[in-house]
This record gives C-alpha cells, structure tokens and sequence, in this order.
C-alpha cells in the first residue's frame, strides 16, 4: 500500500515558500510509491491537531500558480517542538496522526527552528518505533542556516531592499537641500546581517546609497556612528542609512528590544529605525525621515528574484527525491559552483549539522569601517537577485488564484496543546 505525505509550513513566510510548495506536491505526483500529499493547516501545529488539507484536490494550474504567490497558502505557524524525553506526548501524537492517515513521509518547510523541528521528528523512527521519513526543507528570508549556500527566500527579499533602496535613495537626493537629508530604513536580520547588506546592491557606484549599513555582527558605536552621518552629508549633501533589527549596544542588549516574546521564545524585535533617526535628529538636529521594511521585504512576489523562485522549486522537487531514495533526517541544500559563471546544485546535507546553527556574516564581508559591506560580500549576493518572475496580473494587480484547501476528515479525538 502507498504511503501518503504530510508537508508543512514553518515560521515566517517567504515571497517564495509556496513555490516550494507547487513543485514539492508536483514531484509527488510523478511517482508511484507516494499516494496523496497532505499539508499541515499551520504548519506543525495542523499535524498535532489532526487539521489537515487534501491537496489532491488541487488542480495542476492551481499548483503551478504558487510560484507567483507570496504568504503561506497553508498557513505557518511558531510553534517549536521540545526533545523527545521532555514531551512524548507530542511525539506520541504525531505517531497518532501518522498511522491514521497512512503517512511515510513528513516534509517541514522552513528555518532554522523549523530544522530543529524536523530533526526531532526523523528520530521518531528510532526512539519510537515508527517508520516516519523526514525532510526538512530551507526557508528563510534571514539567510542564516548553515551549509546552504543561500536560503530560498532570501534572494527575493534582497532584490527588494536594494530596489527600494536605489528608488528611496533618489527621492531623498532630490529633496535634500531644503528638506530631508536622512532616511533610515530598518530591515530583518536578529543575528546575520545578510539582509542589511544585501542593500548595498543598490549601488552601481561606490559612494551611492546606501552610506551606511549597520550590521547585528558589529556593535554599534553611537560617536562613530554620528561622526560618518556628518561626514557623509557634508560630501553628498544628503545620507541614507539602512538598520538590521537585531543590532546591539556594548552591553549587548538589543536596541529595538522590547519586552515581549515570540512563540519560539524569542525576544521580539522591531523599533531601531526610529531609535536612530531620533538619535540622529537629537544630537546633529537633522531632518530625518524613517521606514520599517517589515512584512513588505519578505512578501513581494511581484518583485521576486527569478533565481530565487528555482532555488525554492528545485529544493521542494529534491525533498520529494531524496525521501523516495530512503533519506530521513536530511535537507536539501544549495551548493554553488566555483565557477566565474553562477552556478548551482542541490546535495542532501545532514540535519544534526544544520539544526539550531546559525550563519553569520563573515568578517571579510564587512567593511574596515564596519559600516559597510566589501565587494566580496556584493560578489556572493548579487547572482541571487537576478532574474524576473512573470507574475500574471489583472486589473492592474498581481493575479493571485484562490484555492480550495479541502480538509480531510479527522478520524482521532480532538488535540489540545
């Protein structure tokens, strides 16, 4: 008899998860060991409570129009499991839904939280005696899980933060010589900076926007800081400045901290944007202006990176293959040539050297000033923001498909967490 599959959704959304999303179920359809693919009502929470979606019902137009769509189409969720001696009960009901929906194969789709997820359950297998494959697959607009060469959904959040910073950058040029001479923009990043930097690919020449770029890797230097705001204006009359989240004082304490946490029990970010433009208007009485990029960074399908989207279909394609192959506990990741011309490739890499890792910026990435990036850091990210995706558009919007997302019918007593 098949073995049905169950994908999931983990963590914050991407531009492109669903398309990871279309091509895993696609792959899925191609063989003849695997029977139906389920997904997870959001994400691993959906598993637990037995609340899951048939997506066999989906027709194939309705698959193939997940590339353009942006969110979870699913729905994700934070939720994290803990080890396996500390809560069988969750395991134990895993197993539960499992054998009740005949299901061999478990597919989790997201960062690095979601790999530690993932990791947990591939040991299903052996600690209680189930035959469960799993894959997890990479998602992350933060770009920080190791041996990946890059994360699929951060390309086409990078291609929109140097986008909106080269529009940004000219608006404020323009208006500098009466009115604003300072924009901040804040965007993701708690511990890597790879989303801060990635605005550097704004410029086409050296000294154009951004001027400053303030990275969670460097400690942030109020004197230094202000000194390069004035230095910058008096060169180019104008200064624009992009701010990861997770920058810290000398204390280490988080800038933007407030004081509540998310469901993974992380402390919740947001907020240094206008903590720096008020520094900026209080110790040099500039006129500033500040944005949160926010939810806008990591949603933008309409401006998705057409390498971004292959890397997203090719790694749900491979979790399909790799499971079939017999892997279990494993991701699939992207490994880049070493060739002049991009090039890339997708290898299984084991999950117990992936989970509850984090890949930070490395040191030669960063400028002598520590407020920049170095051409070697533009040299790694901008062959992943090239390429533009055919979003179909109507009424002058993108044309976004609805689904049916037919639930299956439970067949075990309701789940509490």
């Amino acid at each position: 008899m098949k073995k049905n599959a169950l994908y999931a959704q983990s963590g914050g959304v991407t531009a492109v998860i669903n398309a990871t999303a279309g091509a895993l179920i696609l792959e899925a359809k191609k063989s003849n060991k695997i029977g139906k693919v389920f997904a997870a009502k959001n994400g691993i929470l959906g598993a637990l409570r037995e609340d899951l979606i048939d997506t066999s019902k989906e027709s194939k137009n309705s698959l193939l129009s997940l590339r353009y769509r942006p969110g979870g189409v699913f729905g994700s969720c934070r939720f994290k499991l803990k080890d396996i001696d500390a809560s069988e009960k969750e395991y134990k009901r895993l197993i539960e839904v499992f054998k009740a929906h005949n299901i061999g194969y478990f597919f989790y789709n997201g960062g690095n939280d979601s790999a530690d997820t993932a990791f947990k359950v591939s040991q299903i297998s052996k600690k209680l005696n189930y035959p469960i494959q799993c894959i997890a697959i990479p998602k992350t607009v933060d770009n920080d899980l190791v041996l990946t060469d890059c994360c699929p959904g951060f390309g086409s959040a990078a291609k929109y933060i140097a986008t909106s910073i080269l529009e940004a950058s000219l608006d404020v040029q323009s208006m500098s010589e009466t009115s604003t001479k300072v924009f901040i923009l804040e965007v993701m990043g708690r511990h890597a900076g790879w989303m801060a930097a990635s605005s550097a690919l704004a410029r086409t020449k050296k000294d154009d926007a951004p001027h400053i770029i303030l990275l969670p890797e460097i400690i942030f230097d109020e004197k230094k800081f202000l000194l390069e705001v004035k230095s910058i204006i008096k060169k180019k009359g104008f200064c624009v400045i992009v701010v990861s989240e997770g920058v810290k004082n000398n204390k280490g304490k988080f800038l933007s901290e407030s004081n509540t946490k998310d469901a993974f029990g992380h402390v919740q970010l947001g907020g240094i944007a206008p903590y720096i433009a008020d520094l900026v208007n209080k110790k040099l009485k500039i006129k500033n202006h500040w944005a949160v990029a926010d939810y806008l960074q990591r949603s933008a399908s309409h401006i998705a990176s057409k390498v971004d989207l292959d890397h997203a279909e090719a790694v749900g394609s491979y979790a399909i293959k790799f499971a079939l192959s017999g892997m279990n506990g494993v991701m699939p990741i992207i490994v880049r040539s070493k060739s002049k011309k991009y090039n890339w490739k997708i290898e299984a890499a084991p999950l117990s050297k992936i989970a509850n890792l984090e890949k930070k910026l490395p040191t030669n990435f960063i400028s002598s000033n520590k407020m920049n990036v170095t051409n070697k850091a533009l040299n790694y990210l901008r062959p992943l923001i090239q390429g533009e995706t055919a979003t179909p558009y109507k009424n002058g919007i993108p044309d976004l498909k609805d689904f049916k997302l037919i639930k299956v019918k439970k067949k075990l007593s309701k789940w509490e967490i």
